[in-house]
């Protein structure tokens, strides 16, 4: 007999004989959740990034995973809650309505971090939290018993890090580069959590691979002649484009030549986060726990690069701003399998706290992924998800501050489903794109369609802003 099957064999008399004979069962051990979220990384990015590709291979890929809105903070705030930024409060990365200071004053004590800490998680948090937290103010939040979290560590040098309320400065040489320092703090929390027998919630946000595109200095040459993609939409305006977008000319050469060294310089600066991964991965191994841990990895928005003759930037409701990676490996989840269902970065926290065995508050908007990720029935799943966004910001303050240039889309809302995106903008224009004819989003149809069928997508739409229950939400977000 095979050594492995003997020993599951084994294993099977002995729970056996332990029903009979009366003795309790060992309960089985929380799972472990490692979580890796990356700064603004695009789904083009993933073909440079081996180890987020062999996570494919282990796990399951999200095809349609999009975000609540295509903005740092409310992105994350929505990961954090599993709740919609009308419900969060957080449309932008400044007071008044968005920012570190309003998560702070509404939810910070009611997400992931909260609820898995009261099921006994060790729970780390480490690189980037929200716009407008300052390490300096040594504040930690609720939930976390290990935080290593800076402030502005976009040029990845030159940074403070909150070390549990301990202010530690990092400098300029290569050991200081921010994606290899929470990398190494990562793997240390897991050998000690691990060592010490409890489950843990592991959170590394990268700053990368934001602007400025700092690569690690041993990346520095890599890629060398690599260029942005120039897919049908690069520097092309959509038909019937919306006004804040409709004014764009041309590219000019030297803004294409721009968007090519910056797209180099994003695929250098994720190789570290790539080789972090690997780190994490590996550290799980030695530790023992890597066949009860769940691996996570995604980005809070993605990010356009010379499409619809748009710059550099994000905020739109284009395909190449909301739709970012989302991979999943760990126990019973499915090798090499493609999800196509509609999620969204709501249904991350749900989904932490069903596996570690948190309730779910009925006030959480997003649902759970853990049937999907298991291979389980579909039947029923969501067919649309909502797209809230508040612009355009002209806080000189903000790092995602955009010219029209990068696109500055005023206050919309947008309805996405596997076929269509509608949006509605707060000066009354609209956009429809057909993705199953026009996956680029070339032709804004908004203006053809019956009467009858923009009110039905302006009711669809309407139920799903004005929702404030996992009820209501999942109720709203089946739409034709």
């Amino acid at each position: 007999m095979i050594a492995g099957v003997a020993g599951a064999a084994a294993a099977a008399l002995a729970a056996t004989a332990l029903a009979g004979s009366g003795a309790p069962a060992a309960a089985p051990a929380k799972p472990n959740i490692v979580f890796v979220l990356t700064d603004d990384l695009a789904w083009n990015l993933v073909q440079h990034m081996p180890e987020v590709q062999r996570l494919q291979h282990d796990g399951t890929t999200f095809t349609n995973y999009t975000v609540t809105d295509s903005l740092c903070c409310p992105s994350r705030s929505s990961i954090f809650t599993g709740k919609f930024p009308h419900d969060t409060g957080v449309f932008t990365n400044n007071a008044p309505d968005g920012g570190f200071n309003v998560f702070h004053s509404r939810d910070e004590s009611n997400t992931f971090a909260t609820a898995l800490q009261g099921q006994g998680y060790a729970t780390a948090m480490m690189g980037k939290y929200l716009n407008g937290y300052d390490p300096k103010s040594l504040f930690v939040p609720p939930g976390w018993s290990e935080w290593d979290v800076s402030g502005n560590g976009y040029p990845e040098y030159n940074y403070n890090l909150n070390e549990n309320s301990t202010l530690v400065h990092y400098g300029n040489t290569e050991a200081d580069y921010l994606t290899d320092v929470v990398g190494t703090k990562g793997k240390q929390f897991v050998k000690r959590s691990a060592a010490a027998g409890k489950p843990f919630l592991l959170e590394i946000a990268t700053f990368a691979p934001h602007g400025p595109f700092t690569p690690a200095k041993q990346d520095l040459d890599k890629f060398p002649d690599l260029t942005a993609p120039r897919g049908p939409a690069f520097d092309r305006l959509p038909a019937n484009a919306p006004s804040w977008l409709a004014g764009n000319t041309p590219l000019t050469a030297d803004e294409k030549s721009k968007i090519d060294t910056d797209f180099r310089k994003r695929a250098q600066a994720v190789q570290a986060v790539d080789r972090m991964l690997a780190g994490l991965r590996q550290a799980l191994t030695d530790a023992g726990v890597a066949g009860n841990t769940y691996v996570v990895f995604s980005s809070d928005n993605g990010f356009h690069m010379g499409e619809h003759r748009l710059t550099e930037g994000k905020q739109t409701a284009f395909e190449t701003d909301v739709r970012v990676p989302l991979v999943i490996a760990g126990p019973n989840v499915a090798a090499g399998k493609e999800r196509p269902q509609v999620v969204q970065n709501i249904d991350l926290a749900p989904t932490f706290q069903k596996l570690g065995g948190a309730p779910i508050a009925a006030g959480v908007d997003g649902r759970q992924l853990v049937t999907l990720m298991t291979g389980g029935t579909t039947a029923e799943w969501r067919t649309a998800s909502l797209i809230e966004h508040h612009g355009p910001s002209t806080d000189a303050d903000d790092p995602d501050l955009q010219t029209v240039r990068n696109g500055m889309p005023t206050t919309y809302e947008a309805l996405r489903t596997p076929a269509y995106t509608y949006v509605e903008y707060d000066n009354g224009e609209r956009e429809y794109y057909d993705r199953t004819t026009d996956p680029d989003q070339l032709n804004n149809t908004a203006g053809s369609l019956p009467a009858a069928r923009l009110t039905a997508l302006h009711d669809a739409m309407t139920a799903l802003k004005n929702c404030h229950t996992g009820t209501a939400c999942w109720d709203a977000a089946h739409v034709s």
